[in-house]
């Protein structure tokens, strides 16, 4: 990854900041967004290879604004990892408008937005786009039935972008089951004690026999991105310890 160029959403914490290093380690030059900019500079503290932006992944005119950070920087975008997420733990009479429009405006809406602003530089290096979709996508759970919805919407766009990119650039998506990321008490809005319940009920359905961590899940973006993986496209790869079995 010596000098390639990758972008990660929702790089401050959690997976997108495991996936960051990594590549960094690399050799690659990251750019790592969130909205906010204090958490973004303690990553990149961690390694001088690593710089930030803030941006708002729900504000549709962060897109541009990324790429052209990443073009004014480094001159050549390879590798795009569409980490950042929304979602609620709430039943159906609990959801409004805003709360479904929030959900899919990040998920679905900028995770599209972001990509097509990137294909000319990623087409022009043969580059690849990982997305990071949920073992919920495909595997229903009462109380996440928009986030389910919107993340089996991110398995469809990862497959249908394989087909319409092929062969310049390979689409893939990572979905990551229950992980020690800060979602639950950050993304889903829970408080410590609620987090704490599900953590429980969760590490109790995984036949691995435990929740992952970051590093679980960003090995696997990561080899996704690199050039090995070169034959490896429109696939949803699941690091969920086995949870998407059951």
């Amino acid at each position: 990854m010596n000098n390639k160029v990758v972008i990660i959403t929702g790089g401050s914490n959690g997976i997108g900041k495991a996936a960051a290093l990594e590549f960094a380690r690399l050799g690659a030059n990251v750019l790592i967004t969130g909205r906010r900019a204090e958490p973004l500079a303690e990553v990149a503290k961690c390694h001088a290879s690593i710089e930030t932006i803030v941006a708002d992944s729900s504000d549709e005119s962060s897109a541009q604004i990324i790429v052209d950070a990443a073009i004014e920087k480094w001159g050549r975008i390879d590798v795009l990892v569409n980490n950042a997420g929304a979602g609620t733990n709430a039943n159906l009479d609990e959801m409004n408008g805003e709360d479904i429009a929030n959900i899919f405006s990040i998920n679905v809406v900028a995770t599209s937005l972001l990509s097509k602003a990137s294909l000319p530089y990623i087409k022009e290096n043969k580059g690849n786009i990982v997305n990071i979709s949920s073992t919920i996508g495909h595997m229903p759970a009462a109380g996440l039935s928009h986030y389910g919805a919107s993340k089996a919407a991110v398995d469809y766009l990862t497959k249908s972008w394989a087909l319409e990119l092929a062969p310049d650039i390979r689409v893939n998506a990572v979905a990551p089951g229950p992980t020690y990321s800060g979602a639950l008490t950050g993304m889903m809005g829970l408080s410590k004690e609620q987090a704490d319940k599900v953590e429980k009920q969760e590490e109790s359905m995984i036949p691995m026999g435990r929740r992952g961590n970051a590093e679980d899940i960003s090995r696997w973006i990561v080899k996704l991105a690199e050039p090995e993986s070169s034959w490896i496209t429109g696939q949803v790869i699941g690091a969920d310890g086995g949870l998407g079995l059951s």
